[in-house]
């Protein structure tokens, strides 16, 4: 079959990308210690790029440490520490940890991939685990390190990213659909578990964004079911710029008080 690039469709059929331009505030993270992870493109590195403007101190995590290196090299005015590695195993995690110096005011899951648009019964064991590791097992493991420190410092704000996947069944194939919601369910457990000791877990839900990751049709079935779907429902895709601001719009104090939200941040998508 003809694997067409989902993101082609999205730019094809639902219009240009929107004309909204990034508007920081000042000081909004100053004194703050903030991981990323996803740092070197897409909305990773529009989320770090805004916090650092916005004075805060970002550690950079990403697999691409050539990626990580262009960026820091690229905004030498900015506070940001890079850190390479894949985000899955202990290793990187500490060292990612041990890069923020014992503060760790917040975090902001973003790191991710996308699947091939299988369903269940076409979904193959590398894939499901692939996506499984990166999407859900490195966010829960990088998590799971810091939450400690946000302890003992009687406050922290996490911000996951989950997907419009997360919300519905027709965004994306069986396994990454079930890694959003299992990001959804994570982040609803912590708000619960840990909101009484001053931190707040929210996720944003991205619709279409214009970033490079790659999705195809790995599958005739989702073509033929999903596309006419995605073509009538999916509105203009948003800047990875965009979803920056929802981000760090929950991770800063702006979100007090928002705590086990899912932010659909998604042009609309989920109120069809």
């Amino acid at each position: 079959m003809d694997r067409i690039t989902v993101s082609n469709v999205w730019k094809d059929i639902m219009g240009n990308e929107a004309s909204w331009q990034e508007a920081t505030t000042t000081g909004r993270f100053a004194g703050r210690t903030v991981i990323v992870t996803g740092a070197a493109s897409g909305i990773g590195q529009a989320t770090a790029l805004r916090i650092a403007k916005e004075g805060g101190r970002v550690i950079a995590a990403d697999i691409s440490k050539e990626r990580l290196d262009d960026l820091v090299a690229g905004n030498a005015g900015l506070d940001m520490v890079p850190v390479a590695g894949d985000i899955s195993t202990e290793e990187t995690v500490a060292a990612v940890v041990a890069a923020a110096g014992g503060r760790i005011d917040a975090l902001a899951n973003v790191a991710g991939i996308m699947d091939n648009f299988a369903p269940i019964h076409e979904v193959d064991d590398d894939t499901w685990d692939r996506v499984f590791r990166i999407n859900v097992t490195a966010l829960m493991r990088l998590t799971r390190a810091v939450v400690p420190l946000m302890l003992d410092a009687g406050t922290g704000s996490v911000v996951n990213v989950a997907s419009e996947a997360g919300l519905r069944g027709s965004a994306a194939g069986a396994a990454y659909t079930a890694s959003k919601h299992a990001v959804v369910g994570l982040t609803k457990n912590s708000a619960v578990m840990y909101g009484p000791k001053g931190l707040r877990f929210n996720a944003v839900a991205p619709g279409p964004t214009i970033t490079n990751i790659v999705a195809n049709w790995g599958s005739q079935l989702a073509a033929e079911r999903l596309g006419p779907l995605m073509q009538a429902t999916v509105p203009t895709p948003a800047t990875a710029a965009q979803l920056a601001a929802s981000i760090t719009f929950l991770l800063s104090d702006d979100g007090t008080n928002i705590n086990g939200a899912i932010l659909a941040s998604d042009g609309g998508w989920s109120a069809l």
